[in-house]
C-alpha cells in the first residue's frame, strides 16, 4: 500500500519534501552578485556587509561564506550571539556588533576578537577601561546620531568627546559612522542634513574613516559614499531604489503544494471570522503555509499568489498553518492537488509582498520560518 500510495503523488509535488509545508530555494550565487553590484557603484574603500538577523533570514550559514568568497571582509550583525556563531564560520573576518558594548559579554569580545559599535559615552568608557585592562589597544566603530534619535552619540556627547579626546585613549577609531534614515527617498531633506551633519561633527574629532551608506545610501551619488558603506537589504533582494526598477537579483523563491481543492457555493463564507463571503460558485485551494512560517496576517483578503501564469488572490484571513486561495478562474487541470503555488518568486517579489501587507520587504524576509524544505543554490559563487 505504501509504494502505490507513494506512485500515485502528483508529479507536480516532485522535488518537496512531503514531511513540510513548502519549498524554500535561495540562489547564495544571486546574494554573491548583488554584493558584487553593491561594489562595483560604491566608491570608498570598503563595502562592507550586514548580516544580522541570520542574514535577513535566508541563512548566515550559507550567506556569510559565499559573501566572504565575493569579496567582504568586514560584518555587521546586532548581537554578540550572532557575532559568535559567525565567528565560528569565518575565523579570518572583522566582525562588528552594532548593538554596543557589554560589560558582561567583554570576554566573547576579546577571545572572539569581536569588535563594538559604541553608540553613547558609557560605550565608550567600558571599551576604553577594557583597553587598558587589556593591556593593549582595542578597535571599535564610534556611531554618531545624527538625526535618527536611536541609537549614537548625541550631538552634546559628542562635544564632550571634542572637549576630552583622552576618553579615546586606548580606543582605535576603525570608523565613525551614522545611519541614514531616508535614504529610500532621495528627496528627503533629511539625507542632506546627516551627511553635511556627520561631516561638521568628524571635523573636530580625530581622523578616522566616515561610513554613512546603508544599501540606499550607496544609490543617493558619490557625496554620500565616503569610506565605508553597509549594505544589507539590497544584497536580499530587496529594492534601494522605491518607485525604481530594482538593480538587484532576487535569490528567495518560495512554493507550497495545494493540499484540498473544494468547491463551494454563492453566499458560503472562506476562514475564520467568516472573513470572506464568496459572490459566485467558487473553487477554493487550501495550501499548507500561515503566519507561523512568516506569511504576514495583514495579506488576509489582501494577498496575491500565482499559479503558473495566473493570480490568485488569498480569500478569508491567513491562518497559523493554511492559506485559502480562489482558483476559480484558474483551468482545473493547472489547481489540483499537489499542484505548486508560487508564494514568493519572480511574480511576487518580497518588495510586492511587503506593498499589499502594509510592511516592508525586510519583514517579508526576515520572517520566513523555519518549517520549510529549505534548497541553496550557488554554493560555489
Amino acid at each position: 500500500m505504501t509504494n502505490d500510495l507513494a506512485n500515485r503523488r502528483p508529479a507536480v509535488m516532485d522535488g518537496i519534501d512531503p514531511r513540510r509545508g513548502g519549498r524554500l530555494d535561495i540562489d547564495i550565487g544571486a546574494v554573491a552578485e548583488n554584493y558584487r553590484t553593491l561594489k562595483q557603484r560604491f566608491t570608498g574603500s570598503e563595502c562592507a556587509v550586514a548580516v544580522k538577523a541570520d542574514a535577513y533570514g535566508l541563512g548566515l550559514a550559507h550567506v556569510a561564506p559565499a559573501l566572504a568568497n565575493a569579496g567582504a571582509r568586514t560584518f555587521f550583525v546586532a548581537f554578540v550571539s550572532e557575532a559568535l556563531a559567525l565567528r565560528t564560520m569565518l575565523p579570518d573576518a572583522r566582525i562588528a556588533v552594532l548593538n554596543g558594548f557589554a560589560q558582561e559579554a567583554l570576554d566573547d569580545f576579546l577571545h572572539h576578537d569581536l569588535i563594538p559599535v559604541l553608540n553613547h559615552l558609557g560605550d565608550i568608557a567600558g571599551w576604553a577601561a577594557s583597553a587598558r585592562l587589556a593591556g593593549r589597544t582595542l578597535p571599535a566603530y564610534v556611531q554618531l546620531d545624527t538625526g535618527m534619535s536611536r541609537l549614537g552619540l548625541e550631538p552634546s556627547e559628542v562635544d564632550s568627546l571634542v572637549d576630552g579626546p583622552d576618553m579615546l585613549s586606548g580606543i582605535e577609531v576603525l570608523a565613525w559612522m551614522t545611519h541614514l534614515a531616508c535614504a529610500d527617498d532621495p528627496a528627503h531633506p533629511l539625507n542632506e542634513q546627516q551627511r553635511t551633519q556627520l561631516v561638521e561633527a568628524t571635523s573636530r574629532l580625530p581622523g578616522a574613516p566616515l561610513s554613512l551608506c546603508n544599501s540606499s545610501g550607496i544609490f543617493l551619488g558619490q557625496n554620500y559614499h565616503f569610506d565605508i558603506a553597509r549594505p544589507g537589504s539590497a544584497l536580499y533582494g530587496i529594492c534601494p531604489v522605491p518607485g525604481n526598477s530594482n538593480p538587484m537579483r532576487q535569490p528567495v523563491r518560495l512554493h507550497c503544494p495545494i493540499i484540498q481543492v473544494r468547491t463551494i457555493p454563492a453566499g458560503a463564507i472562506v476562514g475564520y471570522g467568516a472573513a470572506h463571503t464568496v459572490t459566485r460558485p467558487s473553487r477554493i485551494a487550501t495550501i499548507p503555509v500561515g503566519y507561523a512560517d512568516g506569511i504576514i496576517r495583514s495579506l488576509s483578503n489582501r494577498g496575491e499568489m500565482r499559479i503558473g501564469d495566473h493570480a490568485v488572490p488569498v480569500v478569508g484571513r491567513v491562518s497559523m498553518d493554511l492559506i485559502t486561495l480562489d482558483i476559480t478562474d484558474v483551468p482545473e487541470s493547472l489547481a489540483q492537488p499537489g499542484q505548486m503555488v508560487e508564494v514568493i518568486g519572480p511574480h511576487m517579489t518580497p518588495d510586492a509582498i511587503a506593498e499589499r501587507a502594509g510592511t516592508i520587504g525586510y519583514e517579508v524576509l526576515t520572517a520566513l520560518g523555519r518549517r520549510f524544505d529549505r534548497h541553496y543554490h550557488g554554493l560555489t559563487e
